[in-house]
C-alpha cells in the first residue's frame, strides 16, 4: 500500500507544480525557440525539470527519509538541475552553452554515488557460487561510468514530445517491478517515486508538449534511474543479471550506440548536435511525432518485460 501512496504522492505534486512553473517560464521567456534541429513549430517553457525534481526528492524523503541514497540523488541531482536550468537559459536566449562546464559537472556528479556507498561492488558467477570483487578505485569507475554514460543518453532522446518522459515511466516501473522481485524495498519506492513523477510530466509533455524536461529534467532522470539500478541490481549483480537494468534502459542506450557509431563514421564530433537520432530517422521515414514515441514506447515495453523475464530466471 505504501508504493501506491508514493505514486499518487508522486504523480499529484507534479501534476500540480508543472502549471506554476510553466506559468513562471513563459513571465519571464524561458522557453526553447523553434529551430532547424527542433521539431517544434513554436516557443515551449523548458522549466519541467524543477518540478520533477521537487516531485522525486520530496516524495522519497516523504517516504523514505533521511538515507545515503537519497543523499546521492538529492546532492547529484540538484547540481545536475542547477547547470541544466543554466544550459537551458542559454538555449532560451539563442546561445549554445560551451561543452566543458556541462562535462565537468557531470563528472563530479558521477562520482557521488560512490561517496556514500552505492558502488557496484563486483560481479558474481551465475551460481553465486564465486564472486569477482571489485577494488574501491575500480568499483568507484565503473559505477561512475554508468551514472555518466545515463546522464547523457537519458539527455540525447529528449527531442520530441513525450520521448524522454514516456521511456523513464516504462524504465522506472521496470526498475520497481525487478526491486521489488529482489525484496529491495527502498529502490523499489524510488522506481515508483519517478514513475508517478514522469508519468504526471507526461500529461503535459506529451504531444502537443505544452512543457519540456530540458537538460535539466532529462539529465536528473538518467542520474536517478543510474543510481536506483546501481543499488537495485548491479550492486553485486551476475554476469545474466547484467542484462537487467541494460535492458530496462534499453531505448535510451540503444539509441546512443546507433547515434555514436554513425558519428564516427562519419568523422563528426561525438557531441555534435544532429539529426542522427532513431526518433529524427522514424519521422523521416515518415512517421509522426505520436507514431514515433508509440513505436519507441512499445520497445522499450518489450525490453522491459525481457529484463524482468531474465531476472525472474535467476531466481
Amino acid at each position: 500500500m505504501m508504493y501506491l501512496y508514493a505514486l499518487g504522492f508522486s504523480f499529484l505534486l507534479v501534476l500540480l507544480l508543472v502549471p506554476i512553473v510553466r506559468a513562471a517560464a513563459l513571465r519571464i521567456g524561458f522557453v526553447d525557440r523553434p529551430a532547424r534541429r527542433k521539431v517544434h513549430t513554436k516557443p515551449v517553457p523548458l522549466s519541467g525539470g524543477v518540478a520533477i525534481y521537487a516531485g522525486v526528492i520530496a516524495t522519497t524523503f516523504l517516504f523514505l527519509g533521511d538515507s545515503p541514497i537519497f543523499r546521492a540523488i538529492a546532492v547529484g541531482g540538484a547540481l545536475l538541475v542547477a547547470i541544466g536550468l543554466v544550459d537551458d537559459a542559454f538555449k532560451s536566449s539563442g546561445r549554445e552553452f560551451p561543452v566543458w562546464p556541462r562535462l565537468l559537472i557531470y563528472i563530479g556528479v558521477s562520482l557521488i554515488p560512490s561517496t556514500f556507498g552505492i558502488t557496484i561492488a563486483g560481479i558474481s558467477a551465475p551460481s553465486r557460487s564465486a564472486m569477482i570483487l571489485f577494488s574501491p578505485g575500480w568499483a568507484a569507475f565503473f559505477t561512475a561510468l554508468w551514472a555518466f554514460s545515463l546522464i547523457n543518453m537519458l539527455n540525447f532522446i529528449d527531442g520530441i514530445d513525450g520521448l524522454a518522459s514516456g521511456v523513464c515511466v516504462i524504465s522506472s516501473f521496470t526498475l520497481f517491478a525487478a526491486s521489488l522481485i529482489g525484496n529491495q524495498s527502498v529502490t523499489a519506492l524510488i522506481g515508483i517515486a519517478l514513475a508517478g513523477a514522469c508519468l504526471a510530466f507526461l500529461t503535459y509533455n506529451f504531444h502537443p508538449a505544452r512543457i519540456f524536461m530540458g537538460d535539466a529534467g532529462a539529465t536528473f532522470l538518467g542520474y536517478t534511474l543510474a543510481v536506483t539500478a546501481i543499488e537495485g541490481t548491479l550492486k553485486g549483480a551476475t554476469f545474466l543479471s547484467l542484462f537487467v537494468p541494460v535492458l530496462a534502459l534499453g531505448v535510451p542506450i540503444l539509441d546512443t550506440v546507433i547515434v555514436f557509431s554513425r558519428r564516427l563514421l562519419e568523422g563528426r564530433g561525438l557531441h555534435r548536435a544532429d539529426n542522427l537520432h532513431t526518433h529524427h530517422s522514424l519521422m523521416r521515414w515518415g512517421l509522426t511525432q505520436v507514431q514515433t514515441v508509440s513505436f519507441l514506447y512499445l520497445i522499450a515495453a518489450v525490453f522491459s518485460l525481457m529484463s524482468i523475464v531474465i531476472l525472474l530466471m535467476l531466481r
